[in-house]
């Protein structure tokens, strides 16, 4: 059986989670990262020397970063209708898939350490306000993205990549800020609270 390392409230554990939601495959999950197990111990190192989760083992295959496990899961559980062969098409997932890490996660780290965690070394007011400048404007762009598609960040059908962005969206409803109006969004969010995947591991109160 699959094991995945890390927390449940950890949007790049939820990933995982949601994605074996999705293709039906069976897991347990142990609770390691802040609060729980040590991912600075010797055991967690071992496995991934990042000390960050999550980390699979699926037999003896160890893995870690959450989008690579994604990734590999659709590939080994017959997830091709969430990630096809097509190059073109893969090339589309694997945009949203990896502007998901590296601009929209970059753009809400103030607001979040801020807001929802109520870091005290996040509490510049003119940080914090450029923060949710910058998540506002990848939402847009997210908006526009999906007001293109009128379904699902890459088109019409709900892909891999809905994964780390359906988490995204819940996080940006979640964090108590000022929302412009994103109508795309909006729909979107409540098209993806139609998976009970989502629900498990998306909508559920966790931002």
């Amino acid at each position: 059986m699959l094991r995945i390392l890390g927390k449940a409230s950890s949007i790049n554990v939820r990933k995982v989670l949601w994605t074996c939601a999705e293709l039906q495959i069976p897991f347990e999950r142990e609770d390691w990262g802040s609060g729980f197990k040590s991912t600075d111990s010797p055991e967690f190192l071992a496995l991934n020397p990042c000390a960050m989760v999550p980390v699979i083992q699926d037999g003896d295959f160890t893995l870690w970063e959450s989008n690579s496990i994604i990734r590999y899961l659709v590939a080994r559980y017959d997830g091709s209708h969430l990630y096809p062969a097509d190059a073109r098409e893969r090339a589309r997932i694997d945009q949203w898939l990896d502007w998901q890490p590296s601009e929209l996660n970059r753009s809400w780290s103030y607001p979040l350490m801020s807001l929802v965690r109520k870091s005290p070394d996040y509490q510049d007011p003119e940080a914090l306000a450029a923060g949710c400048r910058a998540w506002s404007r990848n939402m847009e762009i997210l908006d526009r993205q999906l007001e293109k598609t009128g379904a699902y960040v890459s088109g019409k059908q709900f892909s891999l990549a809905d994964i780390p962005i359906g988490l995204s969206v819940n996080r940006w409803f979640e964090t108590p800020l000022a929302h412009p109006h994103l109508p795309a969004v909006n729909a979107y969010y409540e098209r993806l609270s139609q998976r009970p995947g989502y629900l498990l591991y998306g909508r559920n109160g966790t931002p």
